[in-house]
């Protein structure tokens, strides 16, 4: 067993925060001073290590590049005007990257270590949390395998990291979806409930068609038939149909999202009628005909709460009712927002707060 309190900490000489333009953040693209650093070698986790921001250096024999071996993992800490800070629901994360770790013949990482990592690497750098209303700092937990020969096996060897990078709202406005019904994300069988590495490479170039067409997300359907939804891109999603809140059920093709759960929780919490099954194309495109549509939207780390404006399904373009008139997905995003800045009573425990 790792001893939690025998984090190694290097602090970087000169902070970059005084140099950082928080009101221009592009996302992903700027990060703190600090990141954490363990390797996994000889069966064992090695010493755990916080260090300044900065490049490594890897053979070019690196089984990660030839064979794809890498998880990672999205949260986020949030930051009052207060000076409040904490993280939402980490130990979701924890478990579901254990569970890519599995499914991708990798080491798991003990949770305990993981939690007092994640919780020390943001103590540290507590300073470079945004405290806007829809601003964090994203934190990106990735595993992959170092081991530096070329053969089609598991690694023997694996670098655990997490980095973290101050960010504001992932998308600017509602976005426009189309079904995706040539290509697939995820089969039975496959990685479609891992958070690895190939299932997102696989992704870009439909999403890349998609976008040529004007839309900003696929709706993904499945393997076999594509006629039912399962996801869109960086999101699970839901829908409202007749006072009813619908989202495709788990299966081994869809990520279990820490944003889903908390999302169908919170409806329950306040009498919505929730459904959790298969969510059929033609249901979909039925509702959008006779206007029982209400809302649709994607819940996502990322975007947290994401309003469709528009679904594609050929050349068909379906228009959503106005944002502002979406009592469901409204009442979830600002409730997110007021939980995560301590802003409202947290039941369920959700927040995990930091000193």
């Amino acid at each position: 067993m790792i001893d939690t309190q025998n984090i190694k900490i290097t602090k970087i000489a000169h902070s970059k925060l005084d140099t950082t333009d928080f009101d221009n953040l592009k996302f992903g693209q700027t990060f703190s001073d600090h990141m954490f650093v363990m390797d996994y070698v000889d069966g064992k986790w090695q010493q755990p290590e916080i260090m300044p921001f900065q490049n490594m250096t890897m053979s070019p024999a690196c089984l990660v590049i030839h064979y794809g071996q890498s998880i990672f993992e999205g949260l986020k800490a949030f930051k009052n005007a207060e000076g409040r800070y904490g993280l939402f629901r980490p130990d979701l994360n924890i478990k579901r990257m254990n569970r890519s770790a599995v499914r991708m013949c990798m080491p798991e990482i003990p949770e305990n270590i993981f939690m007092e990592a994640l919780s020390e690497l943001v103590r540290l750098d507590n300073g470079w949390i945004p405290n806007a209303e829809l601003s964090s700092l994203y934190l990106r937990p990735v595993l992959f395998a170092i081991d530096d020969y070329i053969g089609v096996k598991a690694s023997q060897k694996y670098r655990f990291m997490i980095l973290a990078a101050p960010v504001n709202a992932y998308y600017g406005k509602p976005v426009r979806v189309k079904i995706e019904r040539e290509f697939t994300r995820a089969a039975k069988g496959g990685t479609g409930y891992a958070k690895t590495a190939g299932n997102y490479a696989g992704s870009l170039y439909p999403a890349k068609l998609a976008n040529e067409q004007g839309y900003d997300q696929l709706l993904w359907t499945d393997a076999k038939e594509h006629a039912y939804i399962e996801e869109s891109g960086t999101m699970n999603v839901m829908f409202v149909i007749n006072g009813k809140l619908l989202t495709p059920e788990l299966s081994e093709t869809i990520l279990d999202g820490v944003t889903r759960r908390s999302a169908l929780q919170l409806a329950k919490d306040w009498g919505v009628e929730v459904e959790e099954r298969r969510v059929s194309v033609a249901e979909l495109q039925e509702a959008m005909e006779n206007d029982t549509l209400e809302e649709a939207f994607g819940c996502g780390t990322a975007a947290t709460i994401a309003h469709i404006e528009a679904i594609a399904d050929g050349d068909k373009v379906y228009q959503l009712p106005k944002v502002e008139d979406r009592k469901l997905s409204n009442r979830l995003m600002k409730h997110f927002v007021d939980l995560k800045k301590f802003k409202t009573d947290d039941p369920h425990g959700w927040m995990i707060e930091l000193t």
